[in-house]
């Protein structure tokens, strides 16, 4: 009967030894003790590893391409402006200098040397434009000056030297300069501003082409309207007016010709 209880079972399972048992201080009991996996070393150790979300790379890939492009971009312009500049140099002009009129230098202006070649046709235009507003202004002078000779009244003589006074330093300062500065650095804000007052310009120019007798005098200037009341009276002053009235459309003709030639190279560029 001991015998029996004596010899081990070969059936039976090694769950029998339960290592928090009273005997488990026995040396047998210590040698059935599995040993821990390696989960259990995992925590708080070097090895484990570590998944990083494939969209998180893709992004740091589109950023640093963007990044790329954006610098290589910015390194165009800077040769461009370089380029610019070295022209400049070469002439011996500064980009304060005045040089223009050549007999009576009033103003800086080159564009030859400080306008990319592309864009030098456009800007010729938009100058062409200026100039047309400041023919259109001296001739209304002299038209509303022959009115005021033939009895017109002192008043429309006066107030068309004020829009004479006025609008040629206006419109260089406000539109003309501004889109002159833009096309040198293709800044969006200059060219923002341009087209702000360079459709104020166009306003007032057809404006002017009619001439209603609102807002200013009726007779100050040059539109078909006081061309056609002058012209019974007068004929002389009635040719005058009609001219004056002409040199206003043609003026409000190329203005639109020239926003639009303007607003393709603006969308062109950005």
């Amino acid at each position: 009967m001991s015998r029996y209880n004596s010899d081990p079972n070969p059936f039976d399972e090694e769950e029998e030894v339960n290592p928090f048992s009273k005997g488990a201080g026995a040396p047998a009991s210590k040698a059935r003790i599995p040993p821990l996996g390696h989960e259990a070393m995992g925590f708080g150790h070097n090895d484990a590893t570590v998944d990083i979300p494939l969209d998180t790379m893709n992004d740091s890939k589109k950023k640093e391409k963007d990044l790329t492009s954006w610098e290589a971009d910015l390194k165009r312009r800077e040769k461009e402006i370089k380029r610019r500049e070295d022209a400049v140099a070469k002439t011996g002009i500064t980009p304060n200098d005045k040089n223009w009129p050549p007999f009576f230098p009033i103003i800086h202006h080159d564009i030859a040397n400080e306008i990319p070649i592309h864009a030098q046709r456009i800007q010729y235009l938009a100058f062409a434009s200026w100039l047309g507003i400041v023919l259109c202004l001296v001739f209304n002078v002299i038209a509303v000056t022959v009115c005021w000779i033939r009895g017109g009244g002192v008043k429309i003589f006066f107030l068309a030297i004020i829009y004479a006074l006025m609008g040629c330093p206006l419109s260089y300062v406000l539109w003309y300069r501004p889109l002159y500065r833009a096309m040198r650095t293709d800044s969006a804000l200059k060219f923002s501003w341009f087209f702000v007052f360079y459709l104020i310009h166009i306003g007032f120019c057809i404006f002017a082409a009619i001439a209603p007798p609102i807002v200013f005098h009726g007779k100050s200037l040059t539109g078909i309207l006081p061309a056609v009341d002058v012209f019974s009276d007068h004929v002389l002053v009635g040719i005058f007016y009609l001219v004056g009235f002409g040199l206003f459309c043609l003026e409000s003709l190329l203005s639109l010709w020239v926003l639009q030639k303007i607003y393709m190279y603006f969308r062109g560029n950005k």
